[in-house]
């Protein structure tokens, strides 16, 4: 009984252990929401969840060192529905960031984001006019588009050294305009008129050289979000994916360990029940 009680506060330390990463990528989800994402819903179910198992976990290394079956039983419970829930979350970040991605432009490095490439909620959700003023806001607050700007060896950069510049679907979708407008590149957030605007797309019409403006109200910038928010996604999911798969191996060992508890308990002797099992009466009503 001791080695299984031992056994279940080992997988229990382990699972507090695995909460880490889970509680990290929602507070690495929330910095990211206050600075760049701005995107301030997505990060609090995985910090929920994340400390969940971190206090089930200490419940259950308490009910294994005490001898606390109830406890060790509450881990049990309460665990199989944190899974379950872990499990939803990773299928809809993967379900709502399963369409839309940046586009090549030729003889450049970073992508083009068009917001007809995206579909679904998120992009309701982003696009909807009440919450994207205070996406655009907060993207404009954060300086992202400020903080572009690079020198070489004092020198500005030059429209070839931009041109292969790995940007992030912020920065081309929100901080110049899109690629097919033909602009003119003068530096990062400053674009000139070229020879002849070329397609119909009407974010050639709303780019703005005013610091303050630049392509926030551009359909591209909040293609920019949405590639954004895929990528932070994606990548939690990944690490959660991995705490998933490891959990559940865990939870199987942590109940395997439990009924041999249960088991080794109900045959050990128990007073008057015990005496009564090995030596039953004559007599039965």
């Amino acid at each position: 009984m001791r080695t299984s009680n031992n056994l279940i506060g080992l997988v229990n330390f382990i699972t507090f252990l695995l909460s880490i990463p889970i509680l990290g990528g929602g507070i690495w989800l929330s910095n990211r929401a206050n600075s760049t994402d701005c995107m301030r819903f997505l990060q609090w179910p995985l910090i929920v969840i994340g400390i969940s198992i971190m206090v089930v976990s200490l419940a259950g290394f308490a009910g294994a060192c005490y001898g606390n079956k109830f406890l060790m039983w509450l881990y049990l419970f309460v665990m199989f529905f944190v899974v379950a829930a872990l499990i939803g979350f990773i299928i809809f970040a993967y379900a709502v960031t399963d369409k839309g991605s940046g586009r090549f432009v030729m003889n450049r490095r970073y992508l083009d984001y068009y917001l007809g490439d995206y579909s679904g909620w998120l992009k309701d959700r982003v696009t909807d006019d009440g919450y994207w003023g205070q996406i655009r806001s907060c993207v404009r607050d954060s300086g992202v588009c400020k903080k572009m700007g690079r020198r070489l060896h004092g020198v500005p950069e030059t429209p070839l050294m931009f041109n292969f510049r790995r940007l992030s679907p912020i920065e081309s979708g929100c901080c110049k305009p899109p690629t097919e407008c033909g602009y003119t590149y003068v530096n990062e957030t400053v674009w000139i008129p070229g020879g002849d605007m070329i397609g119909p797309n009407p974010d050639c019409m709303l780019w703005n050289n005013d610091q303050r403006l630049l392509c926030y109200q551009c359909s591209s910038c909040k293609a920019g979000v949405l590639g954004s928010l895929k990528q932070s996604w994606r990548k939690v999911s990944v690490i959660n994916i991995v705490v998933l798969i490891i959990l559940v191996i865990f939870y199987v060992i942590a109940y395997a360990a439990y009924r041999n508890v249960k088991r080794m308990d109900n045959d050990e002797p128990a007073g008057e029940a015990r005496m009564t099992k090995s030596h039953p009466s004559h007599f039965e009503i």
